[in-house]
């Protein structure tokens, strides 16, 4: 019969290997695992700027395209062009500020004032 080793025994052998064994291992693995994600990470953002590489591409040659069609057709860029775009939005919004004046209300009080001059603590009963 041969000599009955305890478990307890086997546990201590058994946690002894596994600490020296297993920390070198999972030190391996999380770094293996760190620079894998970090080198996915760098290929996603390298696909992701070839496809707006891609999508910029394909603008440029739709615009030319309209671009071209248009010139064919004599349809050409507003007259005016960004310029007299800016000057008709600055036309318009001394014009609005005005009609809205009147919409306020408070014609004969400052600005900025509140309409009670009680606490908060009055306001809430």
């Amino acid at each position: 019969m041969p000599p009955v080793v305890p478990p307890f025994l086997i546990g201590l052998i058994t946690a002894s290997l596994v600490k020296r064994l297993g920390k070198p291992l999972m030190r391996g693995l999380v770094k293996t695992s760190v620079g894998l994600g970090i080198e996915v990470k760098r290929a996603v953002q390298e696909a992701g700027e070839g496809i707006q590489d891609l999508a910029v591409e394909a603008t440029a040659e739709a615009l030319a395209v309209r671009t071209a069609e248009g010139a064919e057709h004599g349809v050409g860029a507003p007259e005016e062009g960004a310029a007299g775009r800016v000057a008709a939005a600055a036309n318009s919004t001394p014009a609005a500020a005005a009609a809205n004046e009147g919409q306020s209300g408070g014609e004969g009080k400052p600005a900025g004032k509140n309409r009670s001059g009680g606490s908060v603590a009055t306001k809430v009963r």
